[in-house]
This record gives structure tokens, sequence and C-alpha cells, in this order.
């Protein structure tokens, strides 16, 4: 049995896109919010992992945990559309890292990784970026934007993992369930 360990839909939908059989149960942790970006979402993919392992021994946990970061500045999920729009103005015309952290465990076994991705975002008007937050879109993602979404409009180039970008890198979660003999599809 294979158990993502989130609620987000985007990344249901990546393992749906790989037909993987899994089941979805999401994580009540606390998150780590300072520190350098890779040991950032390394602790909390495995800060998830481990709350939902300690109910289902013998299934494969996925944890996963996406931030996006601008000089080694952490940038989560927005609280507030003041704080989406603090985002987004700073990401506007500049490039930015995408990272994802993966974790999985399975009877007491864990295997980790960690996905860079570059992301070249172009310039927006304050009058672009207020329309966009106004969807509601960037309220629940790192950076506050969607890449998937209405914002794809203002992503100029992607060097890296598309799916690292949208929260789920599916090349090295096929990686790691590998190492972890679990086949995903």
């Amino acid at each position: 049995m294979i158990i993502l360990a989130s609620g987000s839909p985007r990344r249901r939908e990546l393992l749906e896109q790989i037909d993987c059989k899994f089941c979805c149960e999401t994580a009540h942790v606390e998150e780590v919010k300072a520190g350098l970006p890779e040991k950032v979402v390394l602790k909390n993919s495995l800060i998830k992992a481990q709350d939902i392992a300690v109910k289902h021994k013998d299934a494969l946990i996925i944890g996963a945990d996406t931030i996006v970061a601008v000089n080694g500045v952490i940038y989560g999920k927005p609280q507030d559309e003041d704080d989406a729009f603090r985002m987004i103005r700073t990401l506007a015309g500049k490039k930015h890292l995408v990272y994802t952290g993966l974790s999985l465990v399975c009877n007491g076994k864990m295997w980790q990784d960690f996905v860079v991705t570059e992301v070249s975002m172009a310039d927006m008007t304050d009058m672009e970026i207020k329309s966009y937050i106004k969807t509601g879109e960037p309220m629940d993602k790192a950076g506050a934007y969607a890449v998937q979404g209405k914002s794809a409009v203002f992503i100029k180039a992607i060097n890296g993992s598309y799916s690292n970008v949208v929260g789920l890198p599916l090349h090295k979660l096929y990686e790691l369930s590998q190492q972890a003999g679990f086949s995903l599809m």
C-alpha cells in the first residue's frame, strides 16, 4: 500500500497521472520554517511521512514539502493577500528556485532526496498581480503562484523538473520508490 502524506490536490493529480494506486492521509505537523532551503524541505517531508507512518507500519509513506527561495530567503504559502502580493512582487521579473523534499518511510526505513528547479518569471504590473490574487489561486501555494494554473502566462522558462514546481518531482519519486522496492505504476 502507498500513502501520500498530503492533502494537496496537485500532488494527487500527479500520482494519478502515472496511474499510481495510492490513498491520501494529511499529516498534521508543525513545519520547520527557517534554515537552508534543502534542509527545510527534507525535514518537513520527513516529519510528514513519519506522522502517517506511525499508523501504517507496512505501507510506503510519501512525504513531500515544496518551497520557493530567492537568495536563500524562503517563501512558503502566503498568510493573506498582502503577503501574496509581497511574494509575487519579489518573484516578478526574476529567477527563483523551487525546492521539493521527498521522504519515503516504510517499516522504520527511510529514503530521502530533494530536487531544485529554476523558474524565470516575467515582470508583472501591480494591477496584474492584484488581478491574479483576486482569483484566489495563490493563497495555498508556495511562492503564491501555481505554475499549472493561471500564472502560467507569467512563467518565461523552467530549468529542471516541471512536476517539481507543481509540488511532486515524479522522476525523483520514481527513483526513491525503486530504491525502497516499491512500484509506483
